[in-house]
């Protein structure tokens, strides 16, 4: 009874144009990135430094920098300066939403499919 399982969806996704479709697979694209996704991750509970997050994923504050500015170009992460620093948290609730969805289906593990398929 995999019908049951399945979330409704409140209104019926509008289709994309060309452009926004290439958008949309751009930043799924940037997302691929381990490093990328732990960074956005680090950002996702609010505003991080960029020190902090370098210190969190395990990289050099330079690569961190590269990864922010192409996250931030895709409009994954917004910045905040405060005097000489500068914040990155996740751009909005619905950058939130999408990774807390992905890492909540990648957690339930292939057991709980297979249980699925078994009703």
């Amino acid at each position: 009874m995999i019908a049951r399982m399945i979330r409704p969806v409140a209104n019926p996704l509008p289709a994309l144009s060309d452009d926004d479709a290439a958008r949309l697979a751009d930043m799924f694209r940037l997302l691929g990135d381990p490093s990328r996704l732990r960074i956005v991750l680090a950002c996702i509970a609010g505003p991080v430094s960029v020190g902090a997050i370098a210190e969190r994923v395990g990289l050099s504050l330079s690569l961190v920098s590269h990864h922010l500015r192409l996250l931030r170009a895709a409009r994954l992460v917004k910045a905040t300066r405060q005097g000489k620093q500068v914040f990155y948290a996740a751009a909005d609730d619905h950058v939130r939403c999408v990774i807390a969805d992905m890492v909540s289906h990648v957690g339930e593990g292939p057991e709980q499919d297979e249980r699925e398929e078994d009703d």
